[in-house]
């Protein structure tokens, strides 16, 4: 008997493995290789647009892949610097042997965790009760919860122009039995599709005739743990490339459709809209003359370069034209060729916001089995599935983040209020309060919290709270610290399109200005400013107004989600349009925060709602 069984060792397993014996429970992670932790089967990098963030999220909560994705990355970049803090986000380039075998060492060396490897033939289930798995060999071991994170293992086929084989990725065995025993118990699964492109060989590539495309020369990082000797300096980091598809691609492609399983009637599962294949990208976009195609190196133990941004069912002779096509990639050698995978996921509106399945008490759900798509996405969830399971274990409330406390709130939210019909994928745009969700204040938004569940360390905290200590400090003084119109400051400020001076005044109110910077400051000031702490005050000082229109519809939200909808009748409820008493019922939301995002229930509904509760709360 163990306290937390979790089924896989893919991001989610990982981060939610860690979590549970982290919070004391004794775990165990059973995995069919334990050579295969953590592996990357698709593109070797972390992060990326709002990916990049939740990256920060995990680590500011305690997880590992932060840490992890710094000390082996080949190459490290913040994107879209260009615009404002609410969509920059950084990504890495991986050493994608480097990663897996980083975290297999930390799973192996965590107390509290016991990994096995083994091939789970079901889950065993009493009373609606998670009760523990049988293996292949018939074996049972017995639990108290369960975090189910398969991935694309479940009853998966991988696909390549008209063949379909039972398989995993990267020719790991398929579980085929787990969709059934879940099925059994009344959890509705669903088909889904992804895919992943070809891998080259590296020296048959002509890179002069693609666009060299260079980390930041800043130091950056996703772990609020790691120093700049930690990372590769800029001069010692990795190059990823770009190059395009053109006419010839594209006409290749055209020509042989009928041969991709994605067009041949094949796939039956639907596929990510924001990751598609290159075939269904030029039968979409038709109008468009190139797309992009990133060159990415996979490791330094590794002689292949990811195609990112090719990924396609064509049959492997179509591939290969298709390749040889792009600029550069005219003389390449395939080491291995692309292929799309369907498998079986289940329809997240079946989960309570805990990720817990509303039906089954003590089964947890996370990662591409709940219908998303992502390394970033699945160790979200993997943690926030192990601290709940956890949670519940030691009998207290679940941690619920909100949508204007991380982009792992919003994610979790999106996935069982609204549910999926594709693959999902984190995106900037689905996070309304992403001013509030930046890069910079992952720290800020969730420490105290990853510190009270008992996974943040008393190191960590203490140094978050003397981050914030100097932020207020630092703040003071920069409005104390006052120019006058004869002071060289002018200097600077006409160097970067301002008029000289004409009044006195305060170097947090020049910070408001465009452009303006701490470090470009400094020259006149007699105060440092520890870097973090100078981005932090540039942002909440530049953004001062846009952020506190945030936080006050924030707060209008956060009134929503205090009022509980425990045991409501909503037969009984008059009044309501059909329509939104029918989703109602369905979903059977928590709050009328989470009432109001549902598809079908109208702000006339919520209205009924408000005043039901408030009557009732009242007799």
């Amino acid at each position: 008997m163990v306290d937390v069984i979790v089924l896989g060792g893919g991001h989610a397993g990982v981060e939610a493995a860690l979590a549970c014996a982290r919070m004391n429970q004794k775990t165990l992670l059973c995995t069919m290789h334990i050579d295969m932790i953590a592996s990357m089967p698709c593109n070797p990098s972390v992060g990326g647009p709002a990916k990049g963030i939740v990256v920060r999220e995990i680590d500011a909560l305690g997880g590992e892949m932060g840490k992890a994705s710094d000390k082996t990355a080949l190459q490290l970049k913040m994107l879209n610097t260009n615009k404002g803090p609410g969509v920059q986000s950084l990504r890495v380039q991986s050493d994608k042997l480097a990663y897996k075998k980083y975290m297999q060492n930390v799973c192996l060396n965590t107390p509290n965790l016991s990994v096995k490897e083994c091939i789970v033939e079901k889950i065993n289930f009493e009373n609606k009760k998670v009760t523990g798995i049988t293996l292949q060999d018939g074996s049972v071991i017995l639990c108290k919860a369960l975090i189910l994170t398969s991935g694309t293992f479940m009853s998966s086929n991988v696909l390549v122009g008209h063949t379909s084989v039972e398989s995993g990725p990267d020719d790991e065995p398929t579980t085929k039995n787990l969709s059934e025993s879940l099925r059994e118990q009344g959890i509705r699964t669903f088909r889904l599709k992804t895919g992943t492109p070809a891998r080259i060989y590296t020296d048959s590539i002509d890179f002069s005739k693609t666009e060299i495309q260079p980390g930041s020369e800043d130091f950056v990082c996703f772990s609020y743990d790691t120093k700049p000797e930690d990372v590769l300096s800029y001069e010692n980091q990795w190059v990823c490339h770009l190059t395009y598809t053109n006419q010839l691609t594209h006409q290749i492609i055209q020509d042989n459709l009928g041969k991709s399983a994605m067009y041949s009637g094949l796939v039956k599962g639907v596929g990510p809209r924001y990751c598609p294949s290159i075939e269904d990208k030029i039968v979409r976009f038709a109008d468009k003359e190139r797309h992009q195609i990133f060159l990415e190196p996979e490791s330094k133990d590794l002689d292949t370069t990811y195609v990112q941004g090719f990924s396609t069912s064509m049959p492997h002779d179509v591939q290969e034209k298709m390749l040889k096509s792009l600029p550069g990639l005219e003389n390449c050698r395939i080491k291995k060729y692309a292929y799309a995978i369907e498998y079986d996921a289940i329809d997240p509106l079946q989960l309570k916001p805990s990720l817990e399945l509303k039906t089954i008490e003590n089964l947890f759900c996370a990662g591409q089995i709940n219908g998303t798509s992502g390394y970033e996405e699945a160790a979200g969830q993997g943690l926030m599935a192990g601290i709940n399971a956890s949670l519940k274990l030691l009998h207290k409330e679940p941690l619920i983040l909100g949508r204007d406390e991380a982009y792992i709130g919003v994610l979790i939210d999106d996935l069982v209020t609204k549910g999926t019909k594709e693959p999902y994928r984190l995106l900037t745009s689905r996070a309304e309060y992403r001013l509030l969700l930046r890069h910079d204040n992952a720290d800020a938004r969730l420490s105290e919290k990853g510190y009270a569940i008992g996974l943040l360390p008393e190191e960590r905290i203490q140094k978050f709270r003397q981050k914030q200590i100097d932020i207020e400090e630092k703040t003071k003084q920069l409005a104390n610290i006052r120019f006058t119109p004869k002071s060289e400051v002018s200097q600077y400020l006409e160097s970067i399109g301002f008029e000289k001076l004409k009044d006195g005044m305060s170097a947090l109110d020049l910070i408001k200005r465009p452009n303006v910077t701490i470090q470009g400051l400094s020259p006149y000031m007699n105060l440092h400013i520890e870097p973090d702490v100078a981005k932090q005050i540039e942002i909440e000082t530049k953004y001062e107004g846009y952020i506190s229109k945030a936080k006050k519809e924030a707060t209008r939200l956060l009134a929503m989600e205090k009022l509980k909808l425990d045991g409501v009748d909503y037969d009984e409820v008059a009044n309501l349009s059909l329509e939104g008493r029918q989703k109602l019922k369905q979903l059977q939301p928590f709050t009328v925060g989470q009432a109001s995002r549902i598809s079908g229930v109208n702000p006339a509904d919520i209205a009924v709602l408000a005043i039901y509760l408030k009557q009732h709360h009242n007799k």
